[in-house]
């Protein structure tokens, strides 16, 4: 399952996934019974494969870098994230595990841009709340997806918006 949501079905059926993996449908149910074992065996995989790119990342230099920094670290990592991401939202509603596992990952990503610009802390509400929503997953897909840009263009998109945001509020205080 894992790899057929990595190539883009954000829905494989049980066949598919039986298919994939060389074994009977009724083995697939056995291993998991309930959909949200499956999707927690997956957020840990995910988990393995995004961890060290959030832990790695060392926010230094002025806030203008650190926010050009913080940038280039989500595009990397919606990158890899993104089908996984996009398949969860598809399922979400209907599932408790995805459901909190989403709040969870709100909230790690709000630590982790106060991480890099802790200046955020001090700004006015609703200049946190916007660069926080720019610096999301949805804003990254929207641009890749809906706005059909490459890599590069959806980073360099995210890199100026969020320069403009910096140069108006957050400069002057870190």
């Amino acid at each position: 399952m894992f790899e057929l949501i990595g190539e883009g079905d954000l829905r494989p059926s049980a066949q598919r996934v039986a298919d994939r993996a060389g074994v009977g449908i009724r083995t697939v149910f056995r291993h998991f019974d309930e959909m949200d074992r499956l999707y927690a065996e997956m957020t840990a995989r995910l988990q393995e494969r995004i961890g060290p790119l959030l832990a790695n990342a060392e926010p230094n230099g002025s806030v203008a870098k650190r926010a050009r920094d913080l940038v280039g670290t989500r595009c990397d990592i919606y990158e890899r994230l993104g089908p996984y991401k996009r398949s969860a939202n598809v399922h979400r509603m209907s599932s408790p595990f995805l459901q909190k596992n989403h709040r969870s990952m709100v909230r790690a990503l709000r630590a982790d841009l106060e991480r890099w610009l802790p200046e955020i802390e001090q700004a006015p509400a609703g200049v946190s709340n916007a660069v926080e929503a720019l610096l999301s997953f949805e804003t990254w897909d929207r641009l890749r997806s809906d706005q059909k840009l490459t890599q590069k263009d959806a980073r360099e998109a995210l890199e100026t918006a969020l320069d403009a945001v910096v140069t108006a509020s957050l400069r002057g205080r870190g």
